[in-house]
């Protein structure tokens, strides 16, 4: 009963914020720093990372969150490296092109 209770207000662990976990793990990939930025949700992490580059001095932020969910750790990383260098490839010099210092991509 107190079960069906949290779930009618919302206090059921689903409801919780997703956690963004942080690998350590960098690469630099085309003058560009990728960093892998998982997010854990339950026991599974969703794909979410940063492609940074220093553009005229400043450095650029683009973020990226993916719908796509892992069992582990390492396998999201993973695949956020493949992703990244897939965004940076697709993408080229216009993923910086603009002014602003960061923004979702």
């Amino acid at each position: 009963m107190a079960s069906f209770l949290s779930k009618l207000f919302g206090f059921s662990r689903a409801s919780a914020p997703a956690e963004t976990t942080v690998s350590g793990r960098t690469e630099t990939y085309k003058d560009c720093l990728i960093r892998p930025n998982p997010i854990r949700e339950g026991a599974q992490f969703r794909l979410a990372g940063s492609v940074e580059k220093e553009v005229d001095g400043a450095i650029r932020v683009r973020t990226f969150i993916r719908a796509d969910l892992f069992g582990s750790e390492e396998d999201v990383v993973e695949a956020t490296l493949r992703k990244a260098r897939q965004i940076i490839d697709q993408q080229g010099p216009a993923l910086f092109a603009d002014d602003a210092a960061t923004r979702q991509v």
